[in-house]
């Protein structure tokens, strides 16, 4: 089977990173994310107009790609730049209003005059959608939230929240405004250099996105999709550490000779490098089978947010320790790759969480044959 990206997804992947290459070198990646809100809005409008986020989204809600080999190419370029901004948030939330056939809010999303995050896990939560709290009371003909979401991906900076709460008819969405009334938010920066938010809604005006109880199936499959973006960050994160690790190693010199040329040095480097390519085949198989049925994309997206996590581990932790006591330091891009690492590790489920899961999704697959 033919997995190669194509002459368009090609165009779109060497369009990106020429951009990031000249326009948000490492210097300018740490101002964004560490002396301000956690990214560029910026260099978010510019990259919308090079077409970055509507090629997450299908051409029939507005787009002009959306299949998850779309999302691969441009999840795996801001990987491989150390991008920060509310990209996975605004893939999520954007399947969301697809789905519902809110094309206005999603075009202002596309050609970046509105970024709209995603809020749905809560303190108690643990990745459940069931579990959720957030309550929303319908009042005549308008809604309101009670409740609070924790780690909202830029919360503090973005113009809109598209919030998962609690009806009467179950798991719905809703379109809030950041300065809508009796919504309080604490941003912080994290340790990647991205920043998130806790939101609290006491009688918060909200506007209802699809039916009321329809939205499980939808955040379920936006959330997958997620997974599969992740993957492919993931991916291009551990091709920089490699690569960046071996350059030291063919550098550094130790007794007159490279490091490199130590045998131990070179096993390591060859137990990752395997590492990586399983997690770049978990990657490919978890964007290749969301098209299939439920089960088959759910167990291929946790697998994939498995493997990732495993690898991910060992491939930021193997690259720090081969480049010494510099490897930990602020200066060196290679700690901040690492520090991504850890955070996508635990965005959306962490390797436990998705493991158990793959098991669960095996059984009852096994139900559904037998």
């Amino acid at each position: 089977m033919d997995f190669s990206l194509g002459e368009d997804r090609q165009m779109l992947a060497d369009s990106l990173r020429r951009f990031l290459a000249d326009k948000v070198p490492f210097s300018v990646r740490k101002t964004a994310a560490f002396e301000g809100a956690g990214w560029s809005r910026d260099i978010w409008g510019q990259l919308a107009e090079l077409g970055a986020i509507g090629a997450l989204f299908d051409e029939g809600v507005g787009g002009f790609g959306g299949s998850p080999f779309d999302v691969a190419v441009v999840f795996g370029e801001i990987g491989r730049g150390l991008l920060t901004g509310p990209w996975l948030a605004a893939l999520q939330a954007g399947q969301v209003l697809g789905a519902a056939g809110r094309t206005d809010d999603l075009a202002a999303l596309i050609d970046g005059t509105a970024v709209i995050t995603y809020a749905e896990e809560e303190a108690d939560t643990w990745f459940d959608p069931a579990a959720i709290t957030t309550r929303a009371t319908a009042q005549g003909d308008r809604w309101v939230l009670d409740g609070a979401k924790t780690v909202v991906a830029y919360a503090g900076s973005a113009d809109r929240l598209l919030v998962v709460a609690r009806a009467d008819a179950g798991l719905s969405t809703f379109l809030v405004e950041r300065d809508a009334p009796g919504m309080t938010v604490r941003d912080y920066l994290l340790v990647d250099g991205g920043s998130a938010g806790d939101v609290t809604f006491a009688a918060t005006p909200a506007t209802l996105v699809g039916e009321p109880g329809h939205a499980g199936p939808v955040i379920e499959a936006a959330r997958a999709l997620g997974l599969v973006a992740l993957a492919w960050e993931a991916v291009a994160v551990m091709d920089a550490l490699r690569d960046q690790t071996l350059d030291y190693l063919r550098t550094r010199k130790q007794f007159g000779i490279p490091i490199g040329k130590f045998q131990a040095l070179q096993h390591r480097m060859a137990t990752m490098a395997l590492e990586i390519e399983q997690a770049r085949s978990a990657a490919i198989n978890a964007a290749d089978r969301y098209i299939g049925t439920r089960v088959e994309r759910e167990r291929a997206a946790s697998a994939a947010k498995a493997t990732i996590g495993k690898a991910g581990s060992l491939a930021a932790e193997e690259a720090i320790q081969m480049h010494g006591g510099i490897g930990m330091t602020w200066e060196l891009a290679m700690s901040h790759y690492a520090k991504r690492l850890v955070m996508i590790g635990h965005e959306l489920g962490d390797e436990d969480h998705h493991l158990a899961r793959y098991i669960e999704l095996g059984h009852e697959l096994e139900q559904a044959e037998a």
